[in-house]
């Protein structure tokens, strides 16, 4: 019986494609409730399954790709700009302060909600040290 309780589990954890409750911001076992409320601010609880989501701990992952995937995109597109139209400083300026955290805000947030989905369906926690 304890195999059937397993396969079912691993079977629910499949249900829902990872990348897909990343891109769409939704609960990583049913794909219907919203992860988040206001922005980033993670919900304590799915509203259509009920999961606890007391179990996910991202850290600081989502973020440190992000400023990775920003920094190479936008400093790319800055360049490609500045070389193809040679636009003044405040161009730049107004271009990049508005583009930039729009870009941040949606890839934080596609990140944060792939990583929580990868997290449930991987079943991952924290290390532990096994005792001999």
């Amino acid at each position: 019986m304890h195999s059937t309780k397993t396969t079912h589990d691993e079977t629910a954890r499949r249900a829902v494609s990872p990348v897909i409750a990343g891109v769409l911001a939704r609960c990583p076992r049913c794909g219907r409730g919203s992860l988040f409320q206001n922005g980033l601010m993670l919900r304590s609880r799915c509203e259509a399954c009920n999961l606890d989501y007391a179990f996910i701990d991202t850290g600081d992952g989502p973020a440190v790709f992000a400023i990775l995937i920003l920094g190479f995109v936008v400093l790319g597109l800055a360049l490609f700009v500045e070389f193809r139209y040679e636009p003044s400083v405040w161009v730049h300026v107004v271009l990049w302060g508005v583009l930039t955290p729009l870009f941040s805000f949606a890839l934080l947030r596609f990140l944060k909600a792939t990583l929580i989905a990868l997290i449930w369906t991987n079943k991952a926690e924290e290390g532990r040290l096994a005792k001999d």
